[in-house]
């Protein structure tokens, strides 16, 4: 499986000895997803729950709790006693919003990383009948009409946002006027809006484009993600393309706990996601919501902390945040 941004591969750590294995866990385990019920992350968890609870042993509980733009949940989950039994399903937001509100957010470390669990593709997208057929086509149409080209995204500091700034600042364009953002609610919402002509273009995820791609009315000209999408085979990867910010940015979900989990806790879940890396049905879940399974692939901590980073250096080069 190829490296997520060519971090290292951490080693799946196996329990041993009766001790551990008979310790935790021995009552069922909370998997907060702090978003909605029915988008990405909440169906990220459903399927960790569904796939990973024979391998624990417990039944996994998952319990919606959405709100300020995840930290409503991350928050409750970071507060959490340390026993494993509260347990993240973490998303992008737990880096980038720390990262861009820093005296809002939830701090990007105050978890124990368990693990990688996906990559979730993103995708810059145009209708079926614009006149672009390559990232150039669309680039050169933004900085010819200066201003005036406009896509849509959840906010400017949102994932859907940072797709397209980071695009244009690559292309030497301002990534705030170059293009004009509309503000749109919802995944549904910001394709409806490039459907309808309200926009020109989207970088968003791509679980919300893939039915409108594959039927013609939309167009993929890129993808933001550690590889190509089996479904787009022939559409290159914002890396491959050359585009040093762009190419960073990716959806993701992975496995977080409160901070300072103890070493049998980490141990037992290392062991279980070891087991549903090569489970087929977390591997069909996966792809039925457009997603790369990423378990094993990554440093976790390591993974969070350049995210992190790469957020808070992106907010400052774009104006959000004082250099």
């Amino acid at each position: 499986m190829k490296k997520l941004l060519g971090s290292i591969a951490f080693a799946v750590v196996a329990a041993s000895g009766a001790a551990v294995a008979q310790s935790y866990p021995d009552q069922a385990v909370t998997l907060v997803v702090p978003y909605g019920p029915g988008g990405a992350s909440d169906l990220a968890g459903r399927a960790l729950a569904e796939t990973a609870q024979p391998y624990l042993g417990q039944p996994i509980t998952v319990m919606n709790k959405p709100g300020a733009g995840g930290m409503n949940g991350a928050r409750s989950v970071s507060e959490a006693d340390p026993d494993g039994y509260t347990l993240l399903l973490a998303r992008v937001g737990m880096a980038l919003s720390p990262a861009v509100t820093p005296d809002s957010a939830v701090p990007w470390d105050s978890y124990t990383f368990l693990g990688a669990l996906e990559a979730t593709p993103m995708i810059l997208a145009v209708r079926g009948d614009a006149p672009y057929e390559s990232v150039d086509d669309l680039i050169t149409a933004i900085r010819e009409r200066n201003g005036q080209m406009t896509y849509a995204a959840s906010g400017a500091t949102a994932i859907d946002g940072f797709t397209t700034q980071a695009l244009l600042a690559d292309n030497d364009l301002d990534p705030l006027t170059a293009a004009t953002l509309v503000p749109y609610k919802g995944g549904g919402a910001l394709a409806t809006a490039l459907l309808g002509g309200h926009v020109d273009f989207v970088a968003m995820a791509a679980a919300s484009l893939m039915p409108h791609i594959e039927s013609g009315d939309m167009k993929a000209l890129m993808v933001f993600a550690p590889e190509r999408l089996s479904s787009l085979p022939d559409v290159a990867t914002a890396k491959e393309l050359g585009y040093e910010k762009a190419g960073q940015i990716a959806g993701w979900s992975a496995l977080y706990g409160p901070k300072d989990l103890p070493q049998d806790v980490t141990a037992k879940w290392h062991e279980v996601l070891g087991q549903v890396a090569t489970d087929e049905k977390w591997l069909d879940l996966a792809a039925r919501r457009g997603s790369i399974s990423t378990i094993g692939t990554v440093d976790m901590t390591e993974y969070a902390k350049s995210q992190y980073e790469l957020f808070n250096n992106l907010a400052k080069d774009f104006g959000y945040l004082p250099n």
